[in-house]
């Protein structure tokens, strides 16, 4: 009949056995292969950000979870179990975050080169009218300074104009005046000239007379 040693030994080999099948079992289970999911492919570009910022969310989910697992996994008996079980969640969601990425990421690489061929295309369509619209600006911007540089030459000319008319009216008023002083001038010659002749006539009467007096005064 075994001694209670040997019964507790056999015991505890049973339990340890237990426990140990409890903790790999969840490494078997993450070993057993999921079915296949049919990865989405977009078919617009909105689609195309919704998938890839899904993926965002799920990279970000799987790093809180791994860090969550690897702490409590440091509490268990079966440390490196756990860690890789855990290690295996987190590459699978990685794994299926960049199947996911894959596609949103080639239709918004797709999405992109076909807006800019399209605007290579438009640009390529409308040089023609940009070239047509640029010829008619700078006939008009020629036409303009044209018609300006005109205007700047009629106004220069009318300044020009004014001024000789400024200067023969000047140069007129100048004779006017000079023709107004010369007449005053003789008038005043002329004036002088009749005084002195008067002075002199009355002189020589006022003479006369003396002369007249003089000689009538003896005779008497």
């Amino acid at each position: 009949m075994p001694s209670p040693a040997a019964h507790f030994r056999k015991d505890l080999c049973r339990r340890l056995a237990c426990l140990a099948l409890l903790s790999f079992s969840p490494m078997l289970w993450a070993q057993t292969p999921a079915p296949a999911a049919t990865v989405p492919t977009p078919q617009t570009l909105e689609q195309a950000d919704a998938q890839r910022e899904r993926v965002k969310q799920m990279r970000s989910e799987a790093e809180q979870r791994y860090t969550t697992e690897q702490t409590a996994c440091y509490k268990k008996f079966l440390v490196s179990s756990c860690l890789d079980d855990a290690k295996k969640r987190y590459t699978r969601t990685m794994i299926e975050a960049r199947k996911l990425d894959i596609p949103a990421r080639e239709f918004q690489r797709d999405a992109k080169r076909a807006d800019v061929e399209a605007k290579e295309a438009q640009r390529a369509a409308d040089l023609p009218r940009r070239e047509s619209e640029q010829k008619e600006q700078a006939e008009n911007y020629r036409a303009t300074e044209a018609t300006r540089a005109a205007a700047r030459d009629k106004k220069r000319a009318d300044k020009a104009v004014k001024a000789a008319e400024g200067r023969r009216k000047r140069e007129a008023e100048q004779v006017k005046r000079q023709a107004r002083q010369e007449k005053r001038a003789k008038k005043d010659a002329e004036r002088a000239a009749k005084k002195a002749r008067e002075a002199a006539k009355a002189e020589a009467k006022a003479a006369a007379e003396a002369d007249v007096s003089r000689r009538s005064g003896p005779a008497q």
